[in-house]
Order: structure tokens, then sequence, then C-alpha cells
């Protein structure tokens, strides 16, 4: 079957290709398309030239692999592979499954005349031996389910039918969410049951066989809290005040370690808070994000939409899909959604709601905390809206039209 090329991630990792002194490093959340990625870049490379003997492909999670559990193991899986002359290609899928891996991959990376290319599910791959010894000698590109605009594309890659009412389309994205196997089911509920079999396998792969995990039950309802509540302000303390009182005892060192596992997992993501007068962080307030809205919806047999924290989660990802640094900005006692700090050096200031057509009151709730921003960062007022209203030089896009055309803040 011939692969959706996922052309965002692709652009960013081109220039490396050929690179054998850099690692290039895969991260994302379990079945988010590392995998896909990377077949995608063995393909190019052998369209433009590259003999197929010269790219060495071992997948550490096929059946035939799964004994690869050593770093001499996995040496002599890739000698063995390895012709005598020429540039090799080297991928390494879910390499974390190899233990003491790092020795291996610096070893042909000091070689030279290998380009090396690795994934992983969690962000242990890019913790202690991995830093200590190639620092510097990395680049990590990390991946997220679909965006909204790839959910488009992907579908009429596969002739899947397209709602041609952009808000039901948009709809279907939020519940179905971004996990590209999940497009090539048709029912509702099947796709529910693939992402539910993604959690079993996240934790089963990347939390319990790492953290010891006294009570699996209340493991289960930290992650239950904290990802039916994304987008909101919270503290660790706040977490574990809620948690006691619904009758389950727990700590704030056990919330915070469970919390940092979600993380870890890539099925969180922290946004921290920031007072923009005083310039510093707000310590113990943040807000988190999830890398894929089914997280939620897979598990909540209510299909109703809230959609302020959804279409905040929307734009976050889509921000840090295009490598955006993304915090909230509290302006006194006002809010502004996110600031965005790209790696050109833009930076911008992004308000998220559903619609400001309702009433002058919303539109000058959304509006307000970007016009007590004396700067001249570009601004945004991001909306479903499709008659927009431009105020005090802050622009008001369609969140619709904006995904769907790539922009960037």
């Amino acid at each position: 079957m011939k692969l959706f090329s996922r052309e965002n991630y692709l652009k960013k990792i081109r220039g490396f290709y050929h690179e054998d002194d850099i690692i290039k490093v895969i991260t994302g959340v379990r079945r988010c398309g590392k995998s896909s990625l990377m077949h995608t870049i063995a393909d190019e490379l052998k369209n433009s030239g590259v003999p197929e003997q010269n790219i060495i492909y071992i997948d550490l999670d096929m059946r035939g692999n799964r004994s690869i559990k050593t770093a001499k193991q996995l040496d002599t899986v890739i000698s063995g592979k390895a012709v005598s002359s020429g540039k090799k290609y080297l991928f390494v899928d879910e390499i974390q499954n190899v233990s003491g891996f790092e020795e291996v991959i610096n070893g042909y990376r000091t070689d030279g005349g290998w380009s090396i290319f690795i994934t992983g599910s969690n962000s242990y791959l890019l913790s202690g031996e991995l830093v200590t010894k190639l620092t510097g000698r990395y680049i990590e590109f990390e991946m997220f389910p679909l965006s909204f605009e790839e959910y488009e594309e992907m579908k009429k890659f596969y002739n899947k039918e397209i709602n041609p009412n952009p808000m039901l389309e948009l709809n279907a994205f939020i519940v179905e969410g971004g996990f590209p196997r999940a497009v090539f089911f048709d029912s509702l509920p099947d796709k529910r049951r693939y992402v539910q079999g993604v959690i079993t396998e996240i934790f089963e792969k990347d939390i319990r066989k790492r953290l010891k995990i006294k009570s699996r039950e209340t493991f289960e309802t930290v992650r239950r809290f904290i990802i039916n509540n994304f987008g909101a302000t919270t503290s660790l303390r706040n977490i574990c005040d809620e948690i006691n009182r619904s009758g389950t005892a727990i700590t704030i060192n056990t919330v915070s370690k469970y919390i940092n596992a979600l993380a870890d997992a890539k099925i969180l993501y922290e946004c921290p808070r920031f007072d923009m007068k005083s310039k510093k962080s707000l310590k113990g307030e943040k807000k988190y994000y999830l890398s894929d809205l089914s997280f939620f919806f897979a598990e909540n047999t209510d299909n109703r939409i809230n959609y302020g924290p959804v279409l905040e989660n929307i734009v976050f990802e889509y921000a840090k899909t295009h490598d955006y640094s993304v915090s909230v900005g509290r302006i006194g006692k006002l809010e502004c959604d996110f600031i965005l700090r790209g790696f050109d050096m833009s930076y911008s200031y992004v308000q998220v709601a559903y619609t400001i057509a309702a009433s002058r009151e919303t539109e000058d709730r959304e509006y307000k905390p970007l016009e007590s921003i004396t700067d001249n960062y570009p601004k945004y007022v991001v909306t479903t809206d499709y008659l927009l209203q431009n105020r005090s030089g802050i622009k008001n896009v369609n969140i619709i039209d904006f995904m769907k055309e790539g922009k960037l803040f």
C-alpha cells in the first residue's frame, strides 16, 4: 500500500538525510506515524538513487526482531546487514527496546559513513545515556498524530469520504482523533476501540515497565482526571485534593510521578503559565493538553463537545506541530490563551474561542487581553466564525481555513 506522505515532517528532515555525524531522532506518542515516516524517508532515498542494499531497516517491534534486547545483539544484526561500499542509511524503529543501544548507535556514528535514523515512543529515549553520550550529535524531530489539515489530506489520499460541511468535518476530526490507522476504520466505535487499544499498549510498554505502580486503579484515577480536565488551569495540589475528595487516597508526589509518566509517554503536554508583566513563569499553575483528542473521546460516552478547551487543544497541537514553543500568558487579571515563539524568531499572541459573533460582550472578552498587550507582535483571535471581525490591528481568523492552508502565526 502506498504511504501517505507527512510533508510537514519530511521537509524538516530532508536537509539532514545524508548527514552522517548527526543522528536523526524521531519521537512521538505510539501509533502517531513514526514508522511510516521512516519508510517514506527510505523510499525517498531509493528514488534519489541510493542503492537498496545500502538502506538497513530494523523494526524492533516486529515479531522476528523482538529477541533483540541487548546492545551486542543489535550490533550483530546491523553489521550482518551492512554492505562494504558506499554510505549506509540505518533505520532502527522503537530503539528503546534495546538495553544499552546508545553505545552501538554512537559507535556507528563515530565510524562515519552511516546516516542514522531512530525512533522512540517516549521521552526516556532522550534522557540519561543518550543525552550524555550524544550531546550535540543528534536532532530530535517530534511527531504528533494527524493535524486537521493532514486528516483531510489523508482521507483524500485513501479515497475516504469527506463531509462537504467544514464544521461537521471538524467535528468528525474532534471525536475521531488523528491517529493515522484510525482513518481506515469506517465506524466511530471501531475507531474508538482502536484508540483504547493504543492506550492499553502505552500503559503496558511505556509506563508499567518503567514505573513501579503499586495500584493500577490509582494510576487510572489520575489518568482519567487529568485527561478529563485538559485545558484547565490547575496545580498538583488541586489535583491531589480533588482525587482525595473522590475517595482515592494519594499524595502529591504520586500525582506528580503519574502525570510525568503520562507526559513521558507523550499522551500529555504541559503548557506553563507566564506573567507578562514580571516576565516570570507562574510556579504551580499549569495547563495540560492532549497529543490527540481521541484520548478523551474514546473513553467518554458523552459525545457533547466543550468547544473551549477542544479548540484550544487543536490550536496547541497545531502550534507544536509547526515547532512553536507554547505558553499561557497572564496580564493582570486577564489571560492570553497562548504565547507562541518560533524557531525563526517569530513571536505572536493567540486567543481561541468558538465564536465572537454571539454578542459584543463576547467579542470584548476575547479582544481585551490582546488589546492590553502594548508591544507590536502579531495578535490573533482564532474562531470558527466565517464573518470575521478585525479590530485594533488584531487578526480574526477562521480556524478551519487557517489550518487547511497551513498558515503560520
